[in-house]
């Protein structure tokens, strides 16, 4: 304290006339600097993070963050001046402030400038946010000239870099959005801020703009590389939770199935023609009218007996997900009890009629709101009907929809709605944090027997934490809307949250229906390409599912074993099938040590210029590159459009005459750039070629354009009809050869949270290149059930062919030479 005390005069001589008066005074990990008109905190988190708060001048900033839940840790930082210059430094991270604007500037340890805010580029407007004053807030920032920058959430625009870009964040159905991007260099920034708020990308800078917010309030971290941010912003926000081995089958859905017969029947049908499947979703209407909407509870006729049908589903080893909504209808307990804590929202939601016929009988208006989740007691009251009426059945995930909220003829004075935490303005994109939130807290409260698993349509930044799968909304059947899902997916992957998919197929498929009979779009030339396309995208994202509305999509919809359709469908739900130990040993790595599952190629080939941009291709996890097809080969390609606002097309009339006479057995080509720094295998053919360059590449309607890259250790699953059928006592293990490499195998009891108390096991591969050596680890932890002993059937894969040898493995370190 003395030292602090005597800084202050020194910094006031110093600067003399040129400015008003400016002190800093030391503060616990960073300081505190006050300027002409701002009050400037620096406060480090850890050696890579730091948080930036500035404020007009003694108005301080008193904010508990909704997302970030990390404290900071007890570190030095040394604080050093030099000029009209104020340096923060850590082991990782130099934070200097320009006193004479406030302007900061952020180093690499080797004072490489990473970042560097604009001059003058901090703005604090007036505002007055439903009778409150505050204030609107802005910050500028200054990029590199060619620096690209990803997140900022899930994006339809088809970009990767979203550079020159001006991006409105107001949480929608297909747009979910994050404050958050990463650059190239290697450094990441939160804007930590839940209003409406402007991204703009431009010559003149790039900014953050948010309606509300008391001061600028954002985290910076120098992660070193893709992974590094990506491990700061779960460090900051929390860690994702393991899923259960099961959710990583095959789902099949559509908008809806009808009565409990069919749905049941679904299941039985997958089971009697030996195709995989693991989960089957309910969506909506099962509880009735939209007077009940998402009461919680079979109320529809049709439904009979909803005990037995999960008796009969979980019968034949197929879990239950179950479409629940963030609004309720005036005839709902839910609603009622809401109501009388004024946690209903007045603005206009879906549905619109309380009549299920389409489209909606305004006459009838349905007087559904929308619930408040920022109330803690709502969230419980949420969690209580929730847990009483469909839990208490055995529901296995919740499929929770509209968690944007669906806000529909929007009016500007719905953003004064108020809330728990103040104005719907203040709090809006956040909604989905705090609603999955709700749910996710609520079931661990409950139990830790059974994983939480949740499929949401919309997220924010800290979700990963509550154990949610985020799905890109209501997406259009299109082939542009294809090719967006890949750099959406990816965007959002690099904000930290790992877990993400789309409805296979595309949810609006009425523009296929057309000129087929109703039920018989499936039998489309032109969507059956498109199906089996984005089929085969959907085998390498976090959650293989496949939903949409206007044309069925259960694999008997679109033909029969030996046609070329069904046969390639079939052949991508079976090889998600044998990746499943793959899989689920990336996940864990995605939970202990903070990684990703969907990579864009620059994490892993960051000094590949050509593949910084790159968005058509993509690794999932470690080895595998994937290379969807995402343009029309064998019919026409369509651009269709709709609003997901204004619901569905349902237009069946269209000049053009249906398709026929397609050969989906001819081979096409397609064009792959292979990343550069490695050789890769064809997953195919087993073909070595070098990185570095683009190949024409043949392709086939039941294969899309997959590799390996050299040094991967690759396990392989058995054949089964879901997830658990058999054990992993014989894994197939293929090594595939030209550079050192390692692969843990991960296995645990598949669905509870033991594993947070140690109960797992993992099994380390390493391949010796030079030594043309395999080495299986020691097996290290133990849980109940593990296999003692077991069979690995080892393929050495080269340019000279499959060398194969079978092992007994007992737990203990052995050798296998090749």
């Amino acid at each position: 304290m003395k030292t602090h005390k005597l800084l202050i005069p020194i910094l006031l001589f110093a600067l003399g006339s040129q400015v008003e008066a400016q002190t800093h005074q030391k503060i616990d990990g960073g300081a505190q600097i006050r300027l002409d008109a701002m009050d400037l905190e620096i406060r480090y988190y850890s050696p890579t993070i730091v948080r930036v708060v500035k404020t007009p001048t003694g108005k301080p900033l008193n904010k508990t963050s909704l997302s970030v839940i990390k404290s900071p840790e007890q570190l030095s930082v040394s604080i050093s001046r030099k000029a009209d210059e104020l340096s923060i430094k850590s082991k990782e991270l130099t934070t200097v402030v320009q006193l004479q604007t406030g302007a900061i500037r952020f180093e690499d340890p080797k004072a490489a400038v990473l970042l560097r805010e604009k001059a003058h580029g901090a703005q604090f407007t007036d505002f007055n946010d439903a009778g409150s004053k505050t204030l609107t807030v802005a910050q500028a920032f200054v990029l590199d000239a060619d620096e690209p920058i990803y997140g900022l959430g899930i994006l339809q625009n088809g970009k990767m870099s979203q550079r020159n870009q001006t991006v409105r964040m107001v949480q929608n159905n297909t747009w979910d959005f994050v404050p958050f991007f990463q650059s190239i260099k290697g450094y990441g920034l939160f804007w930590d801020n839940y209003s409406p708020t402007t991204f703009k990308d431009a010559s003149e800078g790039t900014s953050f703009t948010s309606e509300v917010g008391e001061g600028i309030d954002y985290y910076f971290m120098n992660g070193g590389n893709a992974d590094g941010v990506v491990a700061c912003m779960r460090d900051l926000t929390g860690d994702a939770p393991m899923f259960p081995l099961w959710s990583y089958g095959y789902w099949q859905s559509k908008e809806r199935y009808k009565t409990q017969q069919e749905i049941v029947g679904v299941v039985e049908k997958y089971r009697q023609l030996n195709v995989p499947l693991d989960g089957i979703i309910q969506d909506w209407q099962y509880w009735g009218n939209n007077y009940l909407w998402n009461a919680m509870a079979f109320l529809n006729e049709d439904f009979p007996n909803a005990p037995k049908m999960m008796e009969d589903i979980h019968g034949m080893n197929a879990h239950v997900a179950i479409s629940i909504w963030s609004s309720f209808g005036p005839a709902t307990r839910q609603y009622r009890e809401l109501e009388k804590i004024n946690a209903l929202f007045p603005f206009n939601t879906w549905p619109e009629s309380g009549l299920t016929s389409w489209p909606p009988n305004m006459d009838y208006p349905s007087g559904v709101r929308v619930y408040d989740p920022y109330n803690p007691q709502a969230r419980d009251i949420y969690w209580k009907y929730l847990k009483e009426g469909l839990f208490s059945l055995g529901i296995d995930a919740w499929w929770m929809d509209s968690t944007e909220p669906d806000h529909l003829s929007f009016k500007p004075e719905d953003m004064d709605t108020k809330t728990h935490m103040g104005s719907f303005r203040k709090v809006r994109n956040a909604y989905p944090l705090m609603t999955v939130g709700g749910v996710f807290d609520n079931q661990r409260a409950t139990t830790s027997d059974k994983r939480v698993y949740i499929l949401t349509r919309s997220a924010f930044a800290g979700q990963q934490r509550y154990g949610s799968n985020t799905w890109s909304g209501d997406v259009n059947s299109s082939w542009e809307s294809l090719r967006n899902q890949v750099p959406a997916g990816l965007n959002f992957s690099l904000c930290g949250i790992p877990y993400w998919n789309s409805d296979i197929g595309g949810f609006f498929a009425s523009s296929y229906k057309r000129q087929w009979n109703d039920g018989a779009g499936a039998k489309n030339p032109a969507f059956q390409e498109l199906y089996v396309r984005w089929l085969q995208f959907g085998a390498f994202t976090t959650m293989m599912r496949s939903h949409g509305t206007d044309i069925p999509r259960e694999i008997y919809q679109f033909g029969k074993k030996g046609e070329p359709i069904y046969d390639a469908i079939e052949s991508s739900i079976r090889l998600r099938y044998a990746l499943l130990p793959y899989i689920y040993s990336t996940a864990w790595d995605v939970t202990h040590a903070q990684s990703s599952m969907m990579r864009a190629l620059f994490m892993d080939f960051s000094n590949d210029k050509k593949v910084w941009d790159c968005n058509d291709a993509f690794m999932f996890g470690p080895s595998f590159l994937v290379a969807p097809i995402l343009h029309a080969q064998y019919t026409p390609e369509k651009i269709v459009r709709s609003n997901e606002d204004t619901g569905w097309n349902r237009d069946t009339t269209d000049p053009d005459s249906p398709l026929k006479a397609i050969d989906f057995r001819a081979k096409k080509q397609a064009d792959v750039y292979l990343p550069a720094g490695t050789d890769w295998y064809d997953f195919w053919t087993n073909e070595l070629l070098a990185g570095g360059q683009k190949r024409d590449i043949p392709t086939r309607i039941d294969q899309i354009p997959l590799y390996i890259k050299a040094g991967s250790i690759l396990p392989m699953g058995p054949d089964v009809q879901y997830a658990t059928e058999k054990d992993w006592s014989q894994l197939e293990i293929r090594v595939y050869r030209g550079a050192d490499g390692k692969f843990v195998l991960y296995e645990d009891e598949n669905d509870n949270y033991n594993y947070e108390k140690g109960f797992f096991t993992t099994i380390e591969f390493q391949w010796n290149e030079a030594k043309k050596r395999l080495t299986i680890s020691n097996r290290n932890g133990s849980f109940n059930g593990m296999l003692n002993q077991r069979r690995f059937d080892v393929l050495c894969i080269s340019s000279q062919g499959i060398e194969r040898k079978s092992v007994d493995y007992t737990g203990k370190r052995l050798h296998v030479d090749f």
